[in-house]
């Protein structure tokens, strides 16, 4: 049996004792804290030979360990005796750095070179896109210059009234107007 049971059945046995008035004794059934008693004197040598079984397993681990610990270091070893000896000279390791450094350049050299073959075709493209607009805004100009003088003169008999002048900014609305209004007649001359 479990020794940690055994101790909480005698806790419980103390725990149903009756307390003895202005003392700290307290009476219980000896009878049965006695066959507890009993049943953890058979217990603890179970307990202590279970704790031997865990530490010799323990120690069989560690030793296991310990084997395979000793068995990596001595590869390793072996590995880089190996890797040594391959390697002819220190100067050809160094060649061979110097040749890895030299691609690595002429792959950042290429590399910069398509970032800046990119960049040219976007600012070409923006540029392109810039001129078709600054035609487009030309093309209304020219328009809107022609609407005006396609006027037909004003008669001076016909009395003209002038706008009362509240700013003397034309207003954000107007504005809006006059700018859509170009746009309109230069996107009906280009059909």
């Amino acid at each position: 049996m479990d020794i940690q049971h055994l101790v909480d059945r005698l806790e419980d046995l103390i725990d149903e004792g009756k307390h003895i008035p202005f003392s700290k004794y307290t009476m219980m059934d000896e009878e049965r804290a006695l066959e507890i008693i009993d049943q953890m004197r058979i217990s603890i040598p179970e307990e202590v030979e279970k704790a031997a079984r865990i530490l010799a397993q323990r120690e069989r681990v560690l030793a296991q360990a310990n084997e395979d610990a000793a068995r990596i270091l001595q590869q390793a070893r072996s590995k880089g005796e190996q890797m040594l000896e391959e390697d002819i000279s220190v100067q050809a390791a160094q060649n061979h750095a110097a040749n890895i450094i030299e691609e690595a350049r002429q792959k950042a050299a290429q590399v910069l070179r398509e970032a800046d073959n990119y960049v040219l075709q976007v600012l070409s493209s923006l540029e392109q896109q810039l001129q078709r607009n600054l035609n487009t805004i030309r093309n209304g100009i020219n328009e809107v210059n022609r609407g005006s003088t396609e006027m037909p003169p004003v008669e001076s008999a016909v009395p003209v009234t002038p706008f009362p002048q509240t700013d003397a900014r034309p207003s954000v609305e107007a504005e809006s107007r006059s700018a859509s209004g170009i746009s309109l007649r230069h996107n009906q001359s280009e059909e």
